[in-house]
């Protein structure tokens, strides 16, 4: 059960070199960036530390988040600063599928992304089967990715998020994409890759070049977030401007390490 921040828990922090931030919800809602993100920036550059946007949206590369925070005035930030499922996914498919052929579920800025891993799509005779959050999906693709899972093709997945919140309420996401491709062949993924799974964090660690103790997970939601840093011995630090509220913790199976009310009330702990 979580308790109050303790000196003891603040403590961890100095052990810290690096932040993974969600953003909306986080950093900024919606289109405004939320008050003191910008603050907190500065202070993890002037401390020597780092940041990392990370997100599950498969839907979307590093580049089209560089260009929203560069319309939110954080000019320094580029794709190095961003870690999306796509990328996630283009590493775990090196890791355990190298050099073999994929059928892609997914738009042009996740083929894009794979591409950049090296990995070959060929949606005629794949070896593999990866489903993304497709916003060009029709009813063609899914009855071909459909066929490739029923004929026993491993099956990854980049993310578990059923919705995805837009402006005017949620769209279907890629959890939803998988429970339409179960119904039909009667499969789940064999991996799926995003917040909050392992292979994410296997992921982030490579990505970083650092130690679970060397880096937080900082986010609004407890069952993604948050989950993904206590599940896998990493400090997971929840804040309360967003999606989650102080009474939503008693309740929930995933106890945060660190409780802030937003970013820059981890400043003066740095």
């Amino acid at each position: 059960m979580y308790t109050e921040n303790t000196p003891e828990k603040l403590q961890a922090l100095q052990n810290i070199r690096c932040f993974v931030l969600d953003m909306d919800g986080t950093f900024y809602l919606g289109e405004q960036l939320l008050p003191g993100s910008m603050d907190f920036i500065q202070k993890v550059n002037e401390s020597g530390r780092r940041y990392l946007f990370m997100t599950n949206n498969s839907s979307k590369n590093a580049p089209c988040y560089v260009q929203k925070l560069h319309r939110m005035g954080l000019d320094e930030a580029g794709d190095g600063h961003i870690y999306t499922s796509g990328q996630a996914t283009g590493q775990y498919l090196n890791a355990h599928f190298p050099g073999k052929r994929i059928f892609l579920l997914g738009n042009t800025f996740l083929a894009q992304e794979l591409a950049d891993f090296g990995v070959t799509i060929d949606n005629a005779d794949p070896e593999v089967v990866v489903v993304g959050f497709d916003t060009t999906l029709d009813f063609d693709k899914m009855t071909r990715v459909c066929d490739f899972v029923r004929a026993g093709l491993p099956y990854i997945a980049t993310h578990p998020d059923f919705n995805c919140p837009v402006e005017n309420g949620f769209i279907p996401d890629c959890g939803a994409i998988q429970a339409f491709i179960e119904a039909s062949t009667g499969r789940k993924p064999d991996a799926v890759v995003g917040k909050p799974n392992r292979p994410v964090v296997d992921g982030l660690l490579e990505r970083t070049g650092l130690g679970k103790d060397q880096i937080a997970i900082v986010g609004d939601r407890l069952y993604t977030d948050v989950r993904t840093g206590v599940d896998h011995g990493l400090l997971g630090i929840l804040v309360l401007s967003g999606e989650t509220q102080r009474e939503d913790i008693p309740a929930s199976p995933t106890q945060p390490d660190l409780v802030f009310g937003r970013l820059c009330n981890i400043i003066p702990y740095l």
